[in-house]
């Protein structure tokens, strides 16, 4: 009977060491890792960007215009129905942050309630929205006409002013200039350095220097007066 060989005998496997597995658990994970790290980063960079102004912070408006008009023809109705401004003018040009009219070579008629009208006419003036407040600037004619009596227009001013400057307050009825005018009523010339006129209160004003010429029956007097 042949005896069996011994089984042979297996060496035991070496267990393996603790920093190689955590070797292997590192390599396994560290895709994963990066990817952390990496959207850890962005989140960073994002948060620490300087960020810009915010794009509806509304930036102050300029002084340009938003529409412009030629050769137009303007009307302002009263609360009754009848006209009581008519504007003309070669140009028009409306500025938004201010809420006014620019226009070139106006001619502006304006209508009283008792009948009276206003013709005025410069090279350059400015409004506001509603045309109620105007200033004139440059070769300014300023003619007021009364009411027409027995259906006749008049042929002749009954007021007449020139200068530089007017300021015309159209509901108020009234015109001031702070620059030297020249006004013409009747036989009456007046140089003033400064005016106001109100039609309501039929009251007219003059500061500065002042000098007046005076027509009288065949001759011409002069009176000169200083406030």
């Amino acid at each position: 009977m042949a005896t069996l060989a011994p089984p042979p005998s297996g060496r035991a496997r070496p267990s393996q060491s603790w920093l190689w597995r955590l070797q292997q658990l590192v390599s396994n994970y560290l895709p994963l890792l990066l990817m952390a790290m990496l959207a850890s980063g962005t989140w960073w960079l994002v948060k620490h960007t300087p960020v810009p102004e915010e794009a509806t912070q509304a930036l102050p408006p300029r002084h340009e215009p938003d529409y412009q008009m030629r050769n137009f023809e303007l009307q302002r109705m009263g609360g009754d129905g009848r006209l009581r401004a008519r504007i003309e003018g070669a140009a028009l040009r409306h500025y938004p942050d201010t809420d006014t009219l620019e226009i070139d070579q106006i001619h502006l008629r304006s209508y009283s309630a008792d009948g009276s009208w206003v013709l005025a006419r410069a090279r350059r003036a400015v409004a506001n929205a509603d045309a109620s407040e105007i200033q004139l600037y440059g070769d300014v004619e300023v003619k007021r006409y009364e009411a027409p009596k027995d259906g006749a227009a008049p042929s002749e001013a009954k007021l007449d002013i020139r200068g530089e400057f007017l300021q015309a307050f159209v509901n108020r009825e009234q015109l001031r200039s702070h620059l030297p005018v020249q006004l013409r009523h009747g036989g009456t010339t007046v140089q003033a350095a400064s005016f106001e006129y109100d039609h309501l209160n039929a009251r007219l004003s003059f500061q500065g220097r002042t000098a007046a010429s005076l027509a009288a029956p065949g001759a011409q007097k002069k009176a000169k007066a200083t406030p």
